[in-house]
C-alpha cells in the first residue's frame, strides 16, 4: 500500500469489504466500492484512475463501475476508445494508456485514487511508467493519489521485488479456508501422469518452461489422445469445461482431439477476434458446447462462473500460474456443486508444480477426486508416514529384504559406495563366485594377482538387450606412455539372459582362474574375513584421499574388503562416485533455484521487501 492511504486505514476498508469480495468472488467490487470511501486529497483531486492489461478486464470493470456509480461519468481509455482525461472514473488499458502521448491528458493533481487489478504485475516497467507519470510512489513534500492493488494471485514468478510499487499486504486469504467457509466453490483433484516428457525443456527468462520447447513436449498426438480419454473417463458428465493448452497450435490440435471423440469443443487464442471471442464465450456460458480451450487468455480476470471443471493440460513452475488456472473454476454459481479440476502431470520432476504442491504436497503425489480438505490432511500426515518409511527401508536393508525394486541407493561418501554389497546380492544368488557390481551395467570377476579378469556387461544387439562375457589379459606396458594394461578383451559368451551370462562365466573361471582368489564360500575363503594388512590399508587411504580423520585402521574391513574395493577402484566405481556426487550437486542447485522459487510465490501479510 503506497502513498497517504496508510496500512491500518487500508487494512479497515478491505477487511470491510471482504464478505462482497468473496461473494461475488471479483477483485472489480473493491474497486466500486473502495472508489467512493476514499476521501479526495483536495477539492480539485477526486478522480479515479482503473489500471488492467486485457480487453475483457476493462470491459468487465466498466460494467461494474456503470452499475455501482450510474450518477458519474465513466470513461474508457483503451484502443480506439479515447478518455477525455476529465472523467470520475477512468478504466485504462495498460498498452493503450502508454502508447504515444495518450496519458499527458491525466493531470496528476485531479487524481485521489489509482486501482491496479491484477497487482502482481504493477511492478512491470509499463506499469512503472504510468506510476510515475501519477508520482506514485509518493516522495517527500509531494502530495500523489492513493495506490491501491488487488489480486488473486499476489505474488511474482520471476522474482521481481513488488515491494518497489507497494508497501504493505493487508489483507490475504488462504482458497482452502475461503472453501470451506462456502465463500468459494468446493473442487475435487485429479492428478493424472501423461507420458510428456519435459526433462529436457528449457527455462525462458522468467523462470518457467519456455513455451516453445514445452509446445514440441507435450504436443503430440498420444500425450493430446490421454487428456481427452482422461475428461471422457472423469469429467464426460460435466458442464462447463476449461482447458488450458501450451500454445495456439497445442490447444488447436488438442481441440480437434476432441471433436475426433465426438465431443463439442471451441478454442480462443490471442488472435481470436473480439465478437467472434464474445460470441464463443457466451455460447460457452449458455451451454452450447461443453469444452472451451485457450492459452493464456483466462488465466485473469474470467467472468465465467458456471465452469464446473478445468483441465490443466500446460504444465508449469509457476505456482501464481497454477492459482490462476485453477481459480477459474472457483466462482459460486447455481446448482454447482463443485469444480472438478484434472491435472495432466507431464513429469514428476524439472520443478514442475502441480495441484497437490499447491497444498503442501510432494509433487508426485498423484490424487483421485481429492477434496482440498483431503489434501491438507494427507500434508499433515507425509512427515511421520515419511519417517515411518525410512524406519521401514532401514529395517528391510539390515534383514536382507531389499529386491530389485529399489530405484536408487544414496551415498554420502566413496568409502561407502565401495563398502556397500547389496548391489551384489542378485549376482551371489546364482553364483558361488566373487562378483562385484563396478558400474549400473558391468560385472567383473578377477584372478587376484594372476592377470587376467572377467566382465559381463549389457548390451544392445537386434534392438534387444543381450549379456557379453568378456576376458581381458594383462599385457605389457612402456614406461611413459599412457595405455592400459589390459587387452581389448575376447568374448566368451552371448546370453540372452544375465542369469544364463553368469553361468557360462562360471563355468569359463571354474576351468581358468585360481579358485582362492574367486571363491566367497567354504575353507579356501577363509583369509577374506581377516583384518586388512597395513600395506592394504595404506594404498586404500591414499587412493580414497582419506584425511586423519577418514583413515582407516586395523580392524576397520577386512582382507576381503579390502581387495574388493581395489578392484571396484580399478574398475571404474570411483568414478561411479564422482558421476553420482556430480549429479546430486547439480540436483542440489536445481532444488536450491526451485526453492528460491516456491519462497519468491508465498504470501505474508506485513512490509513487502524491496529490491536489493
Amino acid at each position: 500500500m503506497a502513498t497517504d492511504l496508510k496500512p491500518k486505514l487500508a487494512m479497515f476498508l478491505v477487511r470491510a469489504l471482504l464478505r462482497k469480495l468473496i461473494l461475488r468472488s471479483a477483485s472489480k467490487v473493491i474497486f466500486t466500492e473502495l472508489i467512493d470511501r476514499i476521501p479526495a486529497l483536495s477539492k480539485d483531486a477526486t478522480q479515479t484512475l482503473i489500471l488492467v492489461h486485457r480487453r475483457e478486464l476493462v470491459e468487465q470493470a466498466a460494467r461494474h463501475c456503470q452499475a455501482r456509480y450510474p450518477e458519474r461519468s465513466v470513461d474508457v481509455e483503451m484502443g480506439n476508445m479515447h478518455a477525455s482525461g476529465v472523467a470520475d472514473i477512468t478504466i485504462a488499458s495498460v498498452q493503450s494508456i502508454n502508447s504515444r502521448d495518450r496519458i499527458d491528458k491525466f493531470s496528476r493533481k485531479h487524481y485521489k485514487l489509482i486501482l491496479v487489478d491484477e497487482a502482481h504485475h504493477a511492478v512491470a516497467p509499463v506499469y512503472r511508467r504510468i506510476l510515475e507519470h501519477f508520482g506514485v510512489p509518493s516522495k517527500v513534500g509531494v502530495t500523489s493519489p492513493a495506490l491501491v492493488g488487488v489480486s488473486a494471485t499476489w505474488s511474482r514468478f520471476d522474482g521481481l521485488a513488488l515491494g518497489e510499487v507497494f508497501e504493505e499486504i493487508v489483507f490475504n486469504r488462504d482458497a482452502v479456508d475461503l472453501i470451506g467457509e462456502k465463500w468459494l466453490a468446493p473442487c475435487i483433484f485429479t492428478t493424472v501422469k501423461s507420458n510428456a516428457d519435459i526433462s529436457r525443456v528449457r527455462s525462458s527468462s522468467n523462470g518457467d518452461f519456455a513455451i516453445d520447447a514445452l509446445a514440441q513436449a507435450v504436443n503430440n498426438e498420444e500425450t493430446n489422445r490421454i487428456t481427452v480419454r482422461a475428461w471422457l473417463e472423469r469429467a464426460q458428465d460435466r458442464n462447463s469445461t476449461l482447458v488450458f493448452g501450451v500454445d495456439v497450435a497445442h490447444v488447436i490440435s488438442l481441440t480437434n482431439t476432441f471433436r475426433q471423440h465426438g465431443i463439442g469443443a471451441e478454442y480462443v487464442t490471442a488472435s481470436t477476434k473480439v465478437a467472434e471471442r464474445g460470441r464463443l464465450i457466451d455460447a460457452f456460458k449458455n451451454g452450447e458446447f461443453p469444452v472451451l480451450l485457450n492459452c493464456g487468455i483466462f488465466t485473469e480476470g474470467t467472468d465465467i462462473p458456471s465452469i464446473d471443471c478445468v483441465l490443466l493440460a500446460r504444465p508449469s513452475k509457476s505456482r501464481s500460474l497454477l492459482s490462476q488456472m485453477i481459480g477459474r473454476g472457483m466462482r459460486l454459481y447455481p446448482g454447482k456443486e463443485n469444480c472438478h479440476i484434472i491435472d495432466m502431470v507431464a513429469s514428476l520432476k524439472e520443478g514442475i508444480v502441480t495441484a497437490p504442491t499447491l497444498f503442501g504436497l510432494d509433487p508426485d503425489a498423484m490424487v483421485e477426486e481429492a477434496k482440498p480438505e483431503d489434501m491438507k490432511k494427507m500434508e499433515a500426515q507425509k512427515t511421520e508416514e515419511a519417517m515411518e518409511a525410512e524406519k521401514a527401508v532401514q529395517v528391510a536393508i539390515e534383514e536382507g529384504k531389499t529386491g530389485p525394486k529399489l530405484n536408487y541407493t544414496d551415498y554420502e561418501s566413496v568409502s561407502d559406495l565401495l563398502l556397500n554389497t547389496l548391489e551384489n546380492r542378485h549376482i551371489r544368488s546364482i553364483s558361488p563366485y566373487n562378483w562385484l557390481q563396478v558400474n549400473q551395467t558391468r560385472f567383473v570377476l578377477t584372478n587376484g594377482n594372476q592377470g587376467a579378469y572377467l566382465a559381463i556387461e549389457d548390451v544392445q544387439r537386434n534392438d534387444r538387450k543381450q549379456y557379453e562375457t568378456k576376458v581381458f589379459r594383462r599385457i605389457p606396458t612402456t614406461p611413459g606412455k599412457s595405455q592400459s594394461p589390459w587387452s581389448r578383451g575376447s568374448r566368451i559368451g552371448l546370453a540372452d539372459t544375465f542369469d544364463h551370462a553368469v553361468h557360462g562365466a562360471d563355468k569359463f573361471a571354474s576351468e581358468n582362474f585360481t579358485a582362492v582368489f574367486i571363491s566367497l564360500r567354504g575353507r579356501i575363503a577363509q583369509w577374506r574375513n581377516q583384518p586388512a594388512t597395513q600395506n592394504q590399508l595404506d594404498l586404500l587411504n591414499k587412493r580414497l584421499g582419506h584425511d586423519d580423520e577418514e583413515r582407516w585402521e586395523a580392524g576397520d574391513v577386512t582382507k576381503g574388503e579390502a581387495a574388493d574395493i581395489t578392484t571396484k577402484l580399478t574398475f571404474g566405481a570411483k568414478g561411479q562416485f564422482s558421476r553420482m556426487a556430480s549429479s546430486r550437486r547439480r540436483e542440489a542447485q536445481v532444488n536450491k533455484r526451485n526453492q528460491a522459487r516456491v519462497d519468491r510465490e508465498t504470501v505474508k501479510l506485513g512490509p513487502l521487501p524491496r529490491a536489493t
